[in-house]
């Protein structure tokens, strides 16, 4: 078989752009889908999305997706010093594979009754935000 050899001038290369953030807005607590969001309100959207989302459990997603905070934590009734040392990791691996998401840090972990009240901050290709997450 003889090689093919294409030559591509370095000048064309260019990187592959962003893929664009657009997506169905999700209304969570009544299980619909209620118009579009798109840019910083995409992202916060895909950040509560992964982190609520049990994974290993929903057969549409590859086990890269969600967390495992429903299995580790919840399920197991953990202690709340169990729970405030290892949230933060579930979170961080829960969001690793969005390309969207630069930084996750300020973490802050409050409790109203049994329920984890979990604040931090997230630098965004779109800019900074904050989120609240209660589990």
């Amino acid at each position: 078989m003889r090689e093919v050899c294409i030559v591509i001038p370095i000048e064309s290369v260019t990187e592959a752009p962003e893929k664009p953030s657009l997506t169905y807005r999700l209304d969570i607590d009544n299980g619909r889908i209620v118009g579009k969001v798109d840019n910083l309100e995409a992202v916060n959207q895909a950040i509560l999305k992964a982190i609520i989302t049990p994974r290993f459990k929903c057969l549409i997603y590859d086990n890269q997706y969600g967390s495992e905070i429903e299995e580790t934590i919840i399920t197991k009734n953990a202690t709340k010093n169990y729970m405030e040392s290892t949230i933060e990791g579930f979170v961080k691996d829960a969001l690793l594979p969005d390309t969207r998401i630069l930084s996750i840090y300020d973490f802050k972990i409050s409790w109203k009754e049994d329920n984890a009240c979990i604040f931090f901050k997230a630098g965004t290709i779109f800019g900074e935000t904050e989120m609240q997450v209660v589990i």
